[in-house]
């Protein structure tokens, strides 16, 4: 009866002995450490952080010129790069997708990719800079781009928001009213020289005086319509003036209107609108055409904080279907 209790305690320690040493997430040395021989080396953790620094503000720039993402790093405490110094500059998708490639560099050597070939360049005129410098800029270049620096195993990077100025006009096509889907609102703002327009480009169209009371596409998929005077066809005379969304729309399915974005200063507007839309319509977005002019050719023009504007409760929520031109997509409303 004394064996079996001595043979269960040979065989408990013999497969403690067998077992690693208990990891506790601090074995650097683990860690892509071998050397060509496959023995371990340790890494020299010296505690230098590699930090990158880009704008905080938007970056602002029109179709067709030239513009400069600043970008800059160091390392904290000060020290020298000990590697050469590897940049990769990116582009981020509005829905959050693998991000679009526009140039990687290895000391002053770089490579532009995609629609970038040939018009991305790096700009290093100051020690430790790494800025992008975009020409010929184009109406997709729109958007976020993130800013990588690589110092042998140690990496940073930090995001600017390249934004382009320009008018925002909501576009209904000789069939009616809420004739479009998704794809085919992509198609009439690309005959019109522009593309769909982003949320944060009809809410800067808003800020600065557009009302529109139909919903139209957006360029995320979703439908809204921006409102500065609240009245009982638009959401009802209490809702605080705003931008009125619909949410996503089936790309397929659903039919709207569309707001279109354009950078570029042809002058007149868009192509046969005066053929449909209601004089009192059309006379409003030329007035507010004629301020936009106004204000994208003065160089003292600094766009408002979107944040004061959300702290001062301007961006109501989702009106009611019955609003903005009838009761369902399609159905043509009355002309406000």
């Amino acid at each position: 009866m004394l064996l079996l209790p001595l043979l269960l305690k040979a065989a408990l320690l013999h497969l403690v002995n067998s077992f690693h040493p208990f990891y506790n997430g601090f074995y650097y040395n683990h860690v892509m450490n071998d050397d060509d021989n496959g023995h371990e080396k340790v890494v020299d953790f010296n505690g230098v952080r590699l930090v990158v620094e880009t704008s905080r503000d938007p970056i602002y720039s029109f179709s067709g010129a030239n513009v400069t993402l600043p970008c800059h790093y160091h390392h904290e405490p000060e020290s020298e790069a000990k590697h050469k110094i590897r940049i990769k500059w990116s582009k981020l998708r509005d829905d959050y997708t693998k991000e679009q490639d526009v140039l990687v560099a290895i000391g002053k050597t770089y490579m532009a990719f995609g629609d970038f070939r040939g018009r991305a360049h790096l700009h290093q005129t100051g020690q430790r800079e790494a800025s992008l410098l975009i020409s010929d800029v184009r109406l997709q270049d729109d958007g976020r781009y993130r800013c990588e620096v690589i110092d042998g195993l140690e990496d940073a990077s930090d995001v600017v928001e390249l934004r382009l100025r320009g008018i925002v006009f909501p576009y209904q096509p000789p069939r009616g009213q809420y004739s479009l889907n998704f794809h085919e609102a992509e198609r009439v703002c690309q005959e019109q020289g522009a593309l769909i327009a982003t949320f944060h480009q009809l809410f800067q169209a808003w800020s600065e005086g557009l009302d529109w009371c139909n919903a139209g596409w957006l360029a995320d998929g979703t439908v809204h319509y921006p409102i500065r005077l609240p009245r009982k066809p638009c959401g009802g005379v209490h809702l605080a003036p705003g931008i009125r969304s619909y949410g996503p729309r089936h790309r397929h399915l659903h039919r709207f209107d569309v707001f279109c974005f354009s950078s570029t200063l042809r002058g007149g507007y868009p192509r046969g609108c005066a053929t449909w839309w209601h004089p009192m319509s059309l006379l409003s977005l030329w007035i507010w055409h004629a301020v936009m002019l106004r204000v994208m050719l003065s160089p003292m023009h600094f766009p408002p904080d979107p944040a004061l504007l959300l702290r001062g409760g301007f961006l109501p929520g989702t009106p009611d279907q019955n609003d903005a031109g009838g009761s369902q997509a399609g159905v043509p409303g009355r002309w406000r």
